[in-house]
């Protein structure tokens, strides 16, 4: 399996959408364009693989979270680089712009300096009462 991520790595058709005269967004793409096999990750909260949180705090729950949709992304053979599209749903809008410092450099620890398409929605409570944030996410996998 490993071989065949690295091959897919190495042969990959991203192409970052940024339409003349907009302000580079910073921390996230606009639009991706795509061709290959699509995987779509189900929302990963905070917890491991064992579904038991090891935190409460924000951060710890963001870098945890990016490793479980990275971890779904390596079963079907791809790596954060091909990750296309992401939605985070966040229960406190405060404590996410009160920690982005840390939530940065917990997403360049897990995924790198690769920016996908984003949204960020504030929710009213998400279906784990300890979950602070959970990832929806999208990838296209060179065939």
């Amino acid at each position: 399996m490993a071989e065949a991520a690295r091959a897919a790595r190495e042969t990959s058709l991203l192409e970052v959408l940024q339409p003349e005269g907009w302000a580079k967004p910073v921390g996230y793409a606009n639009g991706i364009a795509a061709s290959g096999r699509v995987v779509f990750v189900g929302g990963q909260i905070g917890w491991n693989g064992q579904c038991q949180f090891e935190t409460d705090e924000l951060v710890g729950q963001v870098r945890q979270t990016l490793e479980n949709v990275v971890a779904v992304v390596a079963e079907a053979g791809g790596g954060p680089e091909h990750i296309t599209s992401m939605t985070w749903y966040f229960v406190d809008k405060r404590d996410y712009l009160a920690n982005l410092k840390g939530i940065g450099e917990a997403y360049r620890a897990v995924i790198g300096r690769h920016y996908p398409a984003m949204a960020a929605v504030q929710v009213v409570a998400l279906m784990e009462d300890r979950a602070k944030v959970e990832i929806q996410a999208y990838a296209v996998i060179p065939e």
